[in-house]
């Protein structure tokens, strides 16, 4: 068992000593702690001294990983090795941001994405009546939503004028209802996002935007290819849908969906701020994925970020991990790591199918800063229970306004101080606190967090961050010893689904249900649902 290998038995002896350890002691114990317990790649910085970590447990947070044989593991990644082994597929996403060493058919789906949004924004794509498209709605769900979506706020100090981009993924009709409100389906391009183009959710929306569209369109001829094109590999069924060959643009089995932004799932981010800018966001991933393959496991950005987690959640036993982007356009940061990370990671069988006697993933959660302060930054202050913390911050603002930003970075840099160091009854005395309400305003402390620090938010350091982060959840799958590109709950729930719409809809029976879901059937049933 994972636990039982003298790497990580060795950790667990030195946790057992360093856990009563303060960040203030290890603070005060080295004034370059600073120095000594950072990184940095280019422009990147990752300041991970308020981390509740001494020399000794990162010299042994290594050797785990050595251990875990993770050089290994990244030229198996990189080599192409079918490592998602329950699929057997291959995992290649660093293939899709390759730059020239790309592989033929990566380069193919690229021109043609290029072609198409240069066709989008010169007006040489037009829809039935002529008009300038002006509007794209994706349609997916999942990682061919959030990655896309979020990439797009993100950037949305670099996109372009004459296109507005839109996201719909819930099958909630209100989703897609409200989005269609407001656009003029004489001017509206849909981009289907569905590897398999079977998609629940995707195909429900999908159908429900084409009736709209020929609502409108009356029996215009070839009206849904040109208001339609897919992400997709399923050529039969985009077919059979309406959507013309030509504007189905290809990825591949190795392309795991919340890795796939950087494939023709990126359509949409290439629409919203031009394709030039999209390959500067490949660009960026590149040049971190060339960081991480080669740096030195005490170098290693990723690598450093994962033992992090992997100590706080495992050996100070932490359940929950906070991430607090100081950044308004980073705001879906956040909400795109949660499903990076726990669909990655949420599981408890290794890769030989025993089942792993540890956590796994922390339930990775977040807000952008300063909303959070205002929010549920009470519970880290004075909560009592251990949240590690990745603060991440811009050296310059996107969207400079006088006093904004200033203000902004001094709040981030507070929090992580505040959370780190606390403040004792001593203080609270000096600082004029009634006796009488000292209790409740003495502040523990000793919350680790890490700050991430970018220069300034382009499509390239975009980039940066996102490998940062999946590099991060790479490393933690090898560290446990599970499978990080599979993700079976995923499915049972869609298995479970599909047998249960046509009961809702009183269409059938099903008697094995248990007495909660038949009792909730049978209550729903009289609001009519289609």
């Amino acid at each position: 068992m994972l636990t039982q290998s003298p790497a990580w038995q060795a950790l667990a002896a030195h946790a057992e000593d360093f856990r009563a350890t303060h960040l203030r002691e290890l603070f005060a114990g080295d004034r370059a702690r600073f120095d000594h317990f950072s990184l940095r790649h280019g422009k990147l910085l990752l300041d991970f001294s308020k981390q509740r970590i001494s020399q000794q447990t990162l010299s042994l947070l290594h050797d785990l990983a050595t251990s875990a044989n993770l050089a290994g593991w990244i030229k198996c990644l990189r080599s192409g090795e079918a490592i998602n082994h329950t699929e057997q597929r291959a995992v290649r996403h660093m293939d899709l941001r390759d730059g020239d060493a790309a592989p033929p058919e990566v380069k193919a789906v690229l021109r043609r994405m290029a072609d198409f949004c240069d066709a989008v924004h010169s007006g040489q794509w037009r829809g039935f009546s002529g008009e300038y498209i002006t509007d794209v709605v994706n349609l997916g769900i999942g990682g061919s939503d959030l990655g896309p979506r979020m990439v797009v706020q993100a950037l949305s100090a670099h996109q372009l004028p004459d296109l507005n981009v839109h996201f719909v993924s819930n099958l909630d009709g209100a989703d897609l209802a409200a989005t269609l409100a407001g656009l003029n389906p004489r001017t509206t391009l849909f981009i289907v996002a569905s590897k398999t183009f079977t998609t629940l959710e995707t195909l429900t929306n999908a159908r429900t935007a084409r009736d709209w569209l020929l609502a409108a369109a009356g029996q215009t001829s070839g009206a849904v290819a040109k208001h339609f094109v897919a992400a997709s590999t399923n050529l039969e069924a985009t077919r059979n849908f309406g959507i013309d060959d030509a504007n189905v643009f290809e990825f591949w089995d190795w392309v795991g969906g919340r890795f796939s932004l950087w494939s023709a799932i990126g359509l949409p981010i290439a629409l919203a701020i031009g394709y030039r800018s999209f390959k500067e966001l490949l660009a960026g991933a590149h040049d971190l994925d060339k960081h991480f393959v080669s740096a030195p496991f005490a170098e290693n950005l990723p690598l450093t970020l994962a033992l992090l987690t992997l100590w706080n959640t495992d050996f100070l036993k932490a359940a929950s991990h906070g991430i607090f982007p100081y950044s308004q356009s980073l705001s879906l940061l956040p909400r795109y790591l949660q499903q990076l990370e726990m669909e990655s990671n949420g599981k408890y069988y290794d890769r030989d199918g025993r089942h792993i006697d540890v956590a796994t993933s922390p339930i990775i959660w977040g807000e952008a800063g300063t909303n959070g302060q205002h929010s549920f930054f009470q519970l880290l202050h004075q909560g009592g229970q251990p949240i590690p913390s990745d603060f991440i911050a811009l050296g310059k603002s996107d969207y400079p306004l006088h006093g904004h930003h200033t203000a902004l970075l001094a709040n981030c840099l507070a929090q992580s101080a505040a959370l780190a160091f606390g403040q004792s009854a001593e203080e609270a005395r000096a600082n004029g606190i009634p006796e009488h309400l000292l209790p409740y305003r003495t502040f523990p402390g000793n919350q680790p967090s890490t700050t991430l620090v970018l220069g300034e938010l382009t499509p390239y350091t975009l980039g940066q961050l996102i490998a940062l982060y999946e590099h991060k959840v790479f490393c933690l799958g090898v560290l446990w010893g599970l499978n990080s590109f599979d993700q079976w709950g995923v499915e049972l729930g869609k298995v479970l689904a599909s047998r249960l719409i046509p009961v809702v809809r009183g269409e059938a029976d099903d008697h094995e249900l248990d007495s909660s879901t038949a009792g909730l059937i049978t209550h729903l049933r009289q609001f009519r649902m289609s």
